[in-house]
């Protein structure tokens, strides 16, 4: 009889379950970045519930953290004003890891090395799960859009380009 592989934890799951907040992780085979879109059609999610996370640094020098549907685009004007900023540029890939813990395309609102303020979508508190990374490529946990707010202290904000 053939054992049943253990499902390997990633930090995402574990602040999941140390807050008991249920989740489903969906795992599949990645080697490298790939967007959220081919993520989406790889693990069966759908499009418009499959949340990106981008991280932001304001003219201040503060990061904050946006996540937005991955077919969706910031309005920065709109990103500012919710944090109270001038104005926001995206954060270089090249100091990804360093400021979040995360790699490109496995970067999550859950378990960055400090928690930054954070805003999510409004339209995706509408939805009763949404998907987001689960804190490596290869990797997506499906929750309660509402639980990932109150866990992660986020606010729900309209963010989206016109």
């Amino acid at each position: 009889m053939a054992k049943k592989q253990k499902e390997i934890k990633t930090n995402v799951m574990r602040i999941l379950d140390k807050a008991h907040i249920p989740y489903e992780s969906l795992t599949y085979e990645c080697d490298e970045f790939i967007d959220g879109l081919h993520t989406a059609e790889i693990t069966g999610a759908p499009v418009e519930c499959t949340l990106k996370t981008l991280i932001l640094v304001g003219k201040s020098g503060e990061h904050y953290v946006f996540v937005i549907p991955i077919a969706e685009e910031l309005d920065l004007k709109k990103c500012a004003a919710s944090v109270g900023e001038k104005s926001l540029s995206m954060l270089p890939p090249k100091n990804l890891l360093k400021v979040s813990g995360y790699v490109r395309g496995g970067c999550s609102p859950v378990g960055m090395k400090k928690l930054f303020t954070t805003k999510i979508e409004a339209s995706a508190k509408d939805f009763p799960e949404v998907y987001i990374s689960g804190g490596r490529v290869g990797s997506s946990i499906k929750l309660s859009p509402l639980a990932l707010a109150e866990l992660i202290g986020a606010e729900f904000t309209d963010l989206l380009a016109e």
